[in-house]
């Protein structure tokens, strides 16, 4: 198992992305779950990120008031639960550390702690409290720090449907905590109690808001909430030597809230997905670390538009070169030339295409206008004229080497004037005839099989003609008979290569339109998969805000409730208007 090693680094107040990082990404095939963890320093963070691992050390635990972590830690291994997936930890510095000069460094990390993640865990110590939320402030600069949309509404309020089709869901852990969780004398839930601090309070002063604004948020953009209470694991004094004590020196009710936490994230955090519902694996996520963090680095907000857009371009640039390179060896492994006709390799051409397509359309999203699948149409339509071009040169090298050979004796007896003497014409035109008899019977000449034969026989036709004047045992009416039934013998050859040509130029039409309709097809078959996952995505964000709204109208909140409708009613506007798409289609 590799060990953590940093993905994001946070030197002199600047983010960098480490290339080693980005290289074992590179190599990870497999869609990827990702789990991050954000809190305040000197909170645990780590220690439950190093038992996700399967592991009690890995990440630096810290137990001084400095903090251990800088940047971001990535640590990827095989998921417990979930076969070929890989489970991609990240740890984050801790939020609020002294030795800090710019605090918007923290916001930065929280932001791609978010952006990165399927899962994302807000560690805290103690009780969910006015402190702890106030802690959390940097979920109330999320908008600050995120564009869902390269080009937002004209009044530059994006809604939070659009950041939510993006965000991860959100896990709280509550280390340290000591209260009995009741409410009103009765028993409640770790996640009622969360939702009971998340309750809203009537009022329009600045106290009111401030307390009210960080709950909005959580509830806005993490609708899928979770939390988890975890008791002190053992005395003070050893929790320095925590990565070395066994489970039986902790807690044990500890140890089990430990256990409890870990099967939540294995069995219930999704595997990273972008709009639409496309999987995340190794080179993806790297592709989206680099994204987000050029923009920071730029001065600009880092937007999930572009990024997706960007690791798209990246992408499908490579399922073309794929579809190609598929292509290629499906006709290299079947095609032998030159082939018997036309036809023999207009097929293996179409069952390579078919699934050269289909290659592209597994690696290949947010083909924006089309314009890779395209791209891809243009390379295979050259592709197969490249291959017509081989195979008549095949055909026409193979042939006229069967017509050197098979027409030697001829050419050696004309040499010899074996012909030139009466009776020598009927003598040549049977010889003729019998060695062209032989060439016919030969397998696999190809498709220009008759037009070299008859260019050869063309090249006689002077030789047969002096051969023919020059018998004396034929009359001149005989003569002019046979003539006559030369030319006809040729044309009759020249209309039946043109019918050839045209046929052949027929079935390269037909062609083309099969390759058409092939492409059709396919971009069909996959915009309506696309469309069933964009709806169920949708109805998933609907569901999630009108339970929002009964509760914002629940408490009494009308003005959060009306603005949520708006939201609502773009949503619902979407989805009709994805429906209509599918109608046309």
């Amino acid at each position: 198992m590799m060990a953590p090693i940093c993905l994001v680094e946070n030197n002199n107040e600047q983010l960098s992305v480490n290339q080693k990082a980005l290289q074992i990404l590179d190599k990870i095939s497999q869609p990827v779950v990702v789990v991050a963890i954000v809190g305040l320093y000197r909170t645990g963070k780590s220690y439950l990120m190093n038992r996700l691992a399967g592991q009690k050390d890995g990440f630096p635990l810290g137990s001084t008031v400095q903090s251990k972590t800088k940047g971001i830690w990535m640590w990827c291994v095989p998921h417990p639960s979930k076969p070929s997936h890989t489970l991609v930890l990240l740890d984050t510095e801790g939020l609020g550390d002294v030795e800090k000069g710019d605090p918007k460094n923290d916001s930065w990390i929280f932001a791609l702690a978010v952006l990165l993640s399927s899962s994302f865990v807000y560690n805290s110590l103690g009780t969910i409290n006015h402190q702890a939320l106030e802690q959390l402030h940097y979920v109330t600069e999320l908008t600050d720090r995120i564009r869902a949309k390269s080009s937002p509404d004209a009044s530059e309020v994006e809604d939070s449907a659009a950041f939510l089709s993006f965000f991860p869901d959100f896990v709280w852990t509550l280390r340290d905590f000591s209260l009995d969780l009741e409410a009103d004398g009765q028993p409640i839930s770790a996640d009622q109690y969360l939702e009971k601090s998340l309750t809203l309070k009537q009022g329009n002063s600045q106290k009111d808001n401030n307390f009210n604004l960080p709950r909005l948020c959580i509830r806005k953009f993490f609708p899928k909430k979770k939390c988890f209470i975890f008791d002190r694991p053992t005395h003070r004094k050893k929790l320095s030597q925590l990565e070395t004590l066994h489970d039986d020196d902790l807690d044990a009710e500890f140890v089990q809230q430990v256990a409890t936490f870990c099967s939540y994230i294995f069995n219930n955090s999704r595997t990273k997905t972008l709009s639409g519902g496309i999987q995340v694996n190794g080179p993806r996520l790297e592709s989206l670390v680099q994204t987000y963090v050029n923009a920071i680095n730029c001065g600009d907000l880092p937007c999930m538009e572009n990024a997706v857009l960007a690791l798209a371009e990246i992408e499908n640039s490579a399922a073309v070169k794929k579809a190609i390179a598929h292509y290629d060896q499906q006709m290299g492994q079947k095609l032998q030339l030159p082939t018997d006709t036309l036809q023999e390799l207009l097929d293996l051409h179409r069952a390579s295409e078919k699934e050269a397509i289909e290659v592209f359309m597994k690696n290949s999203f947010k083909d924006v206008d089309n314009l890779f699948q395209k791209e891809l149409a243009a390379e295979l339509e050259k592709k197969l004229d490249d291959f017509c071009k081989q195979n008549m040169k095949a055909s026409s090298d193979r042939c006229s080497a069967l017509l050197e050979d098979i027409f030697t004796p001829l050419e050696e007896s004309l040499k010899q004037g074996i012909y030139s003497k009466p009776g020598g014409y009927h003598l040549f035109i049977k010889k003729t005839q019998e060695l062209k008899n032989t060439y016919l019977q030969e397998p696999r000449k190809g498709v220009q099989a008759e037009e070299i034969l008859q260019a050869y026989l063309k090249s006689k036709e002077s030789i047969a003609d002096a051969i023919l004047q020059t018998d004396q045992t034929l009359t001149e009416k005989e003569k002019e008979i046979e003539m006559q039934r030369m030319k006809a013998e040729s044309a009759e050859a020249a209309a039946k290569m043109l019918e050839e040509m045209q046929a052949k130029n027929q079935q390269m039409i037909e062609q083309k339109e099969k390759s058409h309709q092939e492409h059709v097809k396919q971009l069909t078959e996959k915009m309506e998969r696309e469309r069933i996952q964009f709806m169920a995505e949708q109805e998933r964000l609907l569901d999630l805000k009108l339970r929002e709204q009964a509760l914002l109208q629940k408490e009494r909140f009308m003005n959060e409730s009306r603005q949520l409708q708006k939201e609502i009613h773009n949503l619902q506007l979407e989805m009709e208007r994805q429906k209509e798409q599918c109608t046309i289609l």
